[in-house]
């Protein structure tokens, strides 16, 4: 919120007396005014409801005058207070490219609500993006991160409501979104099972195994039983802070607790502990964040366009496909975009042409999501793009903007 001043009241001669200025001092408490450390001398009587009442019809004509300006030449459709849906066309090489565009200011809407969505209460399941929107009474969502088509499983880290659901793959740039704002930054996991004996390293949380080597917690969220161990591997099953069982082959998550699979040798160091626990988290340590989205590669940082494809293990993507982009101005507006390919009349985006628009728009940092047959954008009850698969593949997960009353 901006800094609210105030001008000096003008007060009777009386106020210039010992009685006078105890009785405006009083005033001012029982009126609960705002005084900033720079602006004192600047008092006035007005109510701070006030204030903060004009401060958000100020911002509401800016934002008016902000989307005016930068889609000036485009069809704009307000969606709700805060939000515009934008529809264009630009060209490429002489080629249209139909690009659909949702910029939403969380400020001016404090019914507005913005969080990932997964398909189901378990992790390995899929669903279209019309149904999760439904259930969620979104106004608007588009595709989230990777995900494992097979399964579902969504592949890097995804916190919902300050719970971590899945870990991140290759560190890959994550968006925080926070109750004023948002952050991105590559996301490393940190966490370890502490134990009366010692502590055993995690490498991940409810992820596919990708090495035999690593050792990963499967919680209730993965769904009713564990994976399979790795080659010369091993199972332990853990519930309010006891041991439960060990073993070679899948397990039953409890309800309570968790499975740890990992290499036999490095389990057997600790499966006669007689406490366990887990300790989960992230670098950046983002203590005030309410939810985390990841994608890769970035496309803008700081302000300038920056695709680290090599860096995130992303480089087979950049070529011209459909794409999905999230991203935030410097006054913490939501961008969502979704570009159509691999067709006549919308030929899709390569990453770097991605990224530039995403910073024509405004984005101080942005990042790219999954795209291809994935792409895919809900706006008040319908799909607004054209996916090869009427109204888009099922998913792993969603970003969604939903209205609470």
């Amino acid at each position: 919120m901006d800094t609210i001043f105030a001008q000096r009241p003008q007060f009777e001669k009386a106020a210039t007396s010992a009685a006078g200025i105890g009785i405006a001092i009083c005033l001012m408490i029982s009126q609960n005014l705002l005084i900033p450390a720079n602006g004192i001398g600047k008092i006035t009587g007005i109510s701070p409801t006030i204030s903060i009442q004009k401060n958000r019809v100020n911002q509401e004509l800016l934002f008016e005058q902000e989307i005016s300006s930068k889609y000036q030449n485009f069809r704009v459709k307000e969606v709700e207070k805060g939000v515009k849906h934008v529809r264009m066309i630009k060209y490429y090489n002489n080629r249209p490219v139909r690009i659909n565009i949702v910029e939403l200011s969380p400020g001016l809407n404090d019914n507005l609500v913005i969080e990932p969505s997964t398909a189901s209460e378990t992790l390995a399941s899929k669903r279209k993006i019309s149904t999760i929107a439904n259930r969620e009474n979104a106004i608007v969502a588009i595709n989230g991160g990777y995900f494992k088509p097979q399964t579902g499983v969504p592949l890097g880290t995804l916190m919902i409501n300050k719970k971590i659901y899945t870990g991140p793959i290759y560190d890959r740039v994550a968006m925080g979104i926070f109750d004023n704002g948002f952050e991105m930054a590559r996301v490393k996991l940190d966490a370890v099972l502490q134990t009366n004996i010692g502590g055993l390293k995690i490498d991940n949380v409810n992820q596919p195994r990708m090495l035999s080597v690593h050792t990963i917690v499967y919680t209730p969220d993965w769904g009713e039983y564990s994976p399979p161990s790795p080659k010369y591997g091993k199972q332990i099953v853990i519930a309010d802070g006891k041991l439960l069982k060990v073993t070679n082959g899948r397990s039953k998550i409890p309800s309570n607790g968790y499975v740890i699979v990992g290499p036999a040798s490095k389990l057997n160091q600790i499966i006669n502990a007689k406490r366990f626990k887990l300790e989960i988290n992230l670098n950046p340590e983002w203590k005030e964040v309410n939810h985390i989205i990841s994608g890769g590669p970035y496309l803008v940082k700081n302000g300038e366009v920056f695709v680290d494809m090599t860096a995130q293990k992303l480089g087979s993507i950049g070529g011209r496909n459909p794409r999905t982009a999230i991203g935030y101005t410097q006054d913490n507006n939501l961008i969502m975009l979704t570009a159509d390919g691999r067709e006549g009349s919308s030929i899709g985006l390569t990453l770097m042409e991605l990224a530039h628009l995403m910073k024509d728009l405004g984005c101080v940092n942005a990042m790219n999501l999954d795209g291809g047959g994935s792409t895919v954008m809900y706006v008040n009850g319908e799909v607004v793009n054209k996916p090869a698969v009427q109204g888009g593949i099922p998913l792993s997960h969603t970003l969604t903007v939903r209205k609470i009353s």
